[in-house]
Formats: structure tokens, C-alpha cells, sequence
């Protein structure tokens, strides 16, 4: 990042300081990635019982007009057409040649789609789905800058907003499925769906609102802990969800990536379709694994992976599992050994470590619904 790139600050950020935070530039923001009681606490507070993440840094994008669906099924890999109102779905911007411009949660409403994306894509993803609007009757609305995110995570996720949220039925909400209501007096679209693997709640709202709605959960009589951006990607990673950047980015398509399922190939023509079937068509070449080293190591985003003796690619994500204790993570293989129990290297300072490749995700026991 340039020092002259000037970062934005989210409404909680005096919140995050006073607590303590490690506070490092993320995606064009000062963002927490870990609180005074480290990562691995934190970490472990999500899985037993419930932290809370500030995630205002994501895009949301909305679809409005007569043809909102239509669009939003275009430049989506999946298909919005199945969704009944009040549900979401995770899906994909493609690129023509298939590789993913970004991945997102497309919520359908009454009368508009509402997408979330990554924060790192927001203005890629903005600029590149406006250039299919032209035959659509949509207007676009990018509603980033005008909206807060907080992501309530863990077991005890609904047993401490309940009570906060009187007028909303939470056990109601099935998992991907939202609703909006009051959460300590404040207007909020609540989605149950998230990014760790356990039940939990995310509470879109206005940022003028966004203060008193942290000290309403988290607080010295709340189990709520906050929970930085380094946990984050330690949950995420035992569940094995992608992260853009890492496990999938512009040079992947969904089915290298193992999300093959997010492409609905009849439901008519959309970005990438094309491309999409020149590869089913040829077959993959590789495919995204998850993987547990069999010596003791660290595995980084980067170290380079080895199969047969032979270089090929790199780790794409890589931790040792706070949950766990082993050390895991995901890698391109050949298509024909990308399975588990395949047996490949990782290279860790100049030495080879072997590795076996896993059925995933590597944690499941979580809450999630």
C-alpha cells in the first residue's frame, strides 16, 4: 500500500482503540486484526461462545427496477431466481474467460437484491458489473459508504441477541435467510449467515447507529468479546471457505475451486457461461484441496507446494488450527491426485515438508445451522 493512500476508518474505530486493538491497514482501511488477549483467545471465543466482528469494510451493492432478478442472475454465477424473499445465497461475479472477479451474498427482498462483497473488490466489482446493466431496466445503487456491518458469531450468538431484539422471532431465521427489526432500538437487517462456521447473526445498519449498537453487545455485563480480522481468517479457514486473493481469484474458475455448486448452467445465459463449458468440456487441469502437514510446520500463504518432486503452484491458505492444534491448509493439485490422502510437499524455509491432502472442511463440530 502507498504511504500517500489516505485510509478510511469505520464508525467503530475509537472503540477498537480504546480496547486495545492492533490496528493495521485492510482493504483501504484501519481495521483490528487482534485485541490484547491475542488471536488464539479470540478465536476460541467464537467457537464456545460468542464475539463480535466489525466488518462495516464489506461492499453492498443494490439492484432495483423491473428487471433486477434478471440481472443480478447474469452477472451472478448462481441463480437468484431460486431464492424466496428473505433468503441468500452465495454466489459469484465471473469474469468472461470464467476466472472469479469476486465471490458474494446475494439477498433476495421484495423489491430489490441486495449484494454484499469483499472489501479489497468493492470498486472492481462496482465498475465491473456496470458494464452489463445497458439491456437491463435496473438502477444500481452502491450503498458502502452508507452502511455498517456487524457480524455476531458463536453458540451463544442468538442467546445474547434475543433479548435485544424483542419484537424479531430469531429462532424464525433459518440459516441464509434474513429478516430486519430492531436490535436494541435499532433498524437493522439481521442475516443469519457468516463467515466461522458457527451460528450467528450479521446486523446491517446505519452507521449513525453504529456505536450505540456495539456497546449494546459488548459491554462488562455481556459475554460478547470483539474479535479481530486475524481470528477471522482462522475460522474461516477451518471451515475451508475461500477467501478472494488466496483460494480463488481472477485466474480460478468455481470448479477449480471445488464451487462448482454455486453454477446453475441452465438457468440461461449469464457472464462466464461460455467459457465455463469450454472447461467442462476439456476437463480441469487442477482443483483446490485442503491439506494437514504430517511434520510439525507453519504452512504460509505462498510457500511453494511440490507433487512427484515436481513444483507446482503454491499454499493459498495456510494456519496451524487454533481448534485443532494441526497445521492445515488449501492447495492447487493436478486434477487427477487432487483427493485426499494424496500425499504432496510443502516447502517451509528451504526444507520439504510432506503433507496429505484432507477431506474438508477441517472443523465439524461447529453451531452453524
Amino acid at each position: 500500500m502507498a504511504w500517500t493512500e489516505v485510509l478510511k476508518r469505520t464508525p467503530f474505530f475509537d472503540l477498537h482503540v480504546a480496547a486495545g486493538a492492533k490496528v493495521v491497514p485492510f482493504a483501504g482501511f484501519e481495521m483490528p486484526v487482534q485485541y490484547p488477549e491475542g488471536i488464539t483467545a479470540e478465536h476460541h471465543v467464537v467457537r464456545k461462545g460468542a464475539g463480535l466482528f466489525d466488518v462495516t469494510h464489506m461492499g453492498e451493492f443494490e439492484v432495483r427496477g423491473r428487471d433486477a432478478l434478471a440481472f443480478t442472475s447474469y452477472v451472478t454465477s448462481n441463480d437468484p431466481n431460486a431464492l424466496a424473499v428473505g433468503q441468500v445465497q452465495y454466489s459469484n461475479f465471473l469474469h468472461e474467460t470464467g476466472g472469479i472477479v469476486d465471490d458474494c451474498l446475494v439477498h433476495r427482498m421484495a423489491d430489490r437484491v441486495w449484494i454484499v462483497v469483499n472489501a479489497s473488490n468493492c470498486a472492481k466489482d462496482w465498475a465491473h458489473i456496470n458494464q452489463y446493466k445497458g439491456e437491463f431496466d435496473v438502477t444500481l445503487h452502491d450503498r458502502s459508504d452508507l452502511t455498517s456491518l456487524l457480524a455476531l458469531q458463536g453458540p451463544m450468538s442468538q442467546q445474547v441477541l434475543q433479548p435485544l431484539a424483542p419484537g424479531v422471532n430469531l429462532d424464525a431465521i433459518g440459516f441464509y435467510h434474513f429478516t430486519t427489526g430492531k436490535v436494541a432500538g435499532v433498524d437493522c437487517l439481521i442475516a443469519r449467515t457468516g463467515y466461522t462456521g458457527e451460528d450467528g447473526f450479521e446486523l446491517y445498519h446505519d452507521p449513525r447507529n453504529a456505536v450505540p449498537l456495539w456497546r449494546a453487545l459488548v459491554n462488562p455485563e455481556s459475554i460478547v468479546k470483539p474479535v479481530g480480522l486475524g481470528a477471522r481468517d482462522s475460522l474461516r479457514l477451518e471451515m475451508a471457505y475461500p477467501l478472494f486473493g488466496n483460494d480463488i481469484d481472477d485466474e480460478t474458475t468455481p470448479f477449480e475451486a471445488g464451487t462448482g455448486w454455486t453454477v446453475k448452467m441452465a438457468k440461461g445465459d449469464f457472464v462466464g457461461k461460455q467459457a465455463l463449458e469450454t472447461q467442462m468440456a476439456k476437463g480441469l487441469t487442477r482443483r483446490l484441496v485442503g491439506f494437514k502437514l504430517l511434520e510439525r510446520g507453519f504452512p504460509r500463504h505462498g510457500y511453494p507446494v511440490f507433487v512427484n518432486g515436481e513444483r507446482f503452484g503454491e499454499v493459498r491458505s495456510g494456519t496451524v488450527s487454533p481448534s485443532l492444534g494441526d497445521a492445515i491448509g488449501t492447495a492447487y493439485l493436478p486434477r487427477g491426485v487432487a483427493k485426499a490422502g494424496t500425499k504432496f510437499e510443502v516447502e517451509i524455509r528451504g526444507k520439504r515438508l510432506p503433507a496429505e491432502a484432507v477431506h474438508t472442511p477441517f472443523w465439524t463440530k461447529g453451531s452453524r445451522r
